[in-house]
């Protein structure tokens, strides 16, 4: 309330959404979007560090460097972005990411925002595969789930467990 008398546009980083809840409910999504963008990250860097195993034919293995690429890539890529612009800083800390469990929490948001995707019957392949996946975290952990630990630490300060249960 009183959000919509206040001067501001979209392009200054404002916006009234309407109603009480409706800025929350946009809120829930960006969080919801935010779980698939960081699942992208973490999936496709992922492959850039298996792209070395021994049972790959030699033409097909490289050897490369995860935050270089990470740094090329915030500098004008389509793909850039700040939580891109995290990734970077944690990989230039600590390529494996070994002081990252792979834990990863969920804070709610991701789960409304499925289930507001249920009641209106709009599928959201790509935001509940990224929640399932912080489920199956908290059994293994994998470098992709380290890397979403490490961007959560980077952006919010989230802290997750440090202890290692199973680490690919």
């Amino acid at each position: 309330p009183g959000r919509e008398k206040l001067p501001g546009t979209a392009e200054e980083g404002y916006i009234y959404c309407g109603p009480s809840g409706s800025g929350h409910f946009v809120k829930m999504v960006h969080n919801g979007i935010e779980y698939g963008i960081m699942q992208a990250y973490a999936e496709g860097f992922d492959i850039f560090r298996n792209a070395n195993k021994p049972d790959l034919p030699k033409d097909q293995q490289y050897d490369l460097n995860l935050a270089d690429i990470a740094e090329v890539w915030r500098r004008g890529s389509v793909v850039s972005s700040w939580l891109l612009d995290l990734t970077a800083i944690a990989l230039a800390e600590n390529a494996t990411l070994s002081e990252y469990s792979g834990f990863v929490q969920d804070s709610g948001e991701g789960r409304w925002t499925i289930e507001a995707a249920i009641d209106e019957a709009v599928p959201v392949d790509v935001l509940s595969a990224a929640l399932f996946v912080r489920f199956r975290s908290r059994q293994e952990h994998t470098f992709a789930e380290k890397m979403l630990s490490a961007m959560r630490q980077k952006f919010g300060g989230h802290v997750e467990p440090k202890t290692e249960k199973k680490s690919a």
